[in-house]
């Protein structure tokens, strides 16, 4: 089935395009100050698209605003009130999350869809294992997976028979094994873009664990063309965390590849710390390469042999690697200093994120 792509602001999405990352505001949508601080804050660590929560007309006619002054495309999100979808569209929202069947009627549905033709404005259909109708939830022949892709499809259809194709679609569960079940059952059904992630995964830990089982199973087999990593933390972290899933299954890179060993008892320095000096010395520099932090010089270097750069622990003293080659030696207290000389020499002028 040939894919359609579609646009989010610059950003496509969908038939080959890259993977996008994304997340959503938790500021007050009419609070356009600290909003727009939030998705600055997320344009910084590499966001490309934000979702907004357009609750009321007070959000709604806020988003012209942080429209204009926004560094990202916006989504507004909106639930039952066709007339804030209309609202957000006049004042030249990006794109929308709104399911049809929940707005309205026909005569909504059209009103809606009439003016996102005449904008060239997708909309993403979201569905959530927690929340769908009432006639699918009561129904004990399907599975949770198959009643998320009949409730998407049913969806889909209400928008189709619109002549409407600018569609994105979402089937989400707090289930792991679930969301997976769900996508790979709908990918080869429907011709729109994909947009990934496992809801309600919950606090840092356990949700980045879930997200990245979820959302790398699904990439790895070529399925998903936006992700967002939903976290019960700063959201900020759901960003990081989508551009790590990216990095590690080599889709996408952005920054420095980290890469440190484990403790264990031939370790002689505080590696734990030192793994992270190097994280927060070099987060910021916009350069291709994996920097290595191994905790002892036996096999440090060896084990790291694809890293460009790394440390390698010693009792008072460290050495610096390149391409698994040691080329000095070090106190180490001029580990890092000594480092990112290193790599000065080699890369030139580096390059930061602003």
């Amino acid at each position: 089935m040939e894919k359609i792509q579609i646009k989010i602001g610059d950003v496509k999405i969908g038939a080959g395009a890259p993977i996008s990352v994304q997340s959503m505001t938790n500021t007050k949508t009419d609070d356009v100050e600290g909003t727009l601080r939030q998705i600055n804050e997320f344009y910084q660590e590499g966001c490309e698209i934000v979702r907004l929560a357009v609750l009321n007309k007070d959000c709604a006619q806020k988003i012209k605003e942080i429209k204009n002054k926004s560094p990202l495309p916006i989504v507004a999100d909106i639930h039952f009130d066709y007339r804030l979808a209309l609202e957000c569209m006049n004042s030249g929202v990006d794109a929308l999350r709104l399911n049809p069947g929940n707005i309205g009627g026909m005569e909504h549905v059209k009103k809606v869809v009439d003016l996102a033709k005449k904008t060239n404005t997708p909309i993403r259909i979201g569905v959530n294992a927690g929340s769908l109708e009432k006639h699918l939830q009561q129904d004990k022949s399907l599975t949770l997976e198959e009643k998320m892709v009949k409730s998407a499809l049913a969806h889909i259809k209400i928008l189709e028979d619109c002549d409407f194709n600018l569609i994105k679609v979402s089937l989400k569960s707090s289930d792991v094994m679930t969301t997976i079940k769900a996508y790979k059952m709908i990918y080869d059904l429907i011709p729109y873009p994909l947009h990934v992630g496992v809801t309600e995964a919950g606090t840092l830990r356990g949700g980045l664990i879930k997200s990245s089982i979820g959302i790398g199973s699904l990439l790895s087999q070529g399925i998903g063309d936006t992700i967002r990593v939903s976290l019960t933390e700063n959201p900020i972290e759901e960003v990081r965390a989508g551009w790590e899933i990216l990095r590690a299954m080599k889709l996408r890179q952005r920054g420095v590849n980290f890469v440190s060993c484990p403790t264990c008892g031939r370790t002689q320095i505080d590696l734990i710390s030192l793994a992270k000096k190097v994280e927060e010395r070099f987060k910021n520099l916009n350069e291709n390469i994996t920097i290595a932090t191994m905790g002892c010089p036996v096999n440090g270097p060896n084990e790291a042999r694809d890293a460009d750069f790394g440390i390698a622990g010693a009792i008072g003293e460290g050495y610096i690697f390149k391409k698994g080659e040691m080329i000095k030696k070090v106190p180490q207290e001029n580990l890092l200093d000594e480092l990112e000389k290193v790599i000065k020499e080699d890369l030139g002028e580096l390059k930061y994120f602003s």
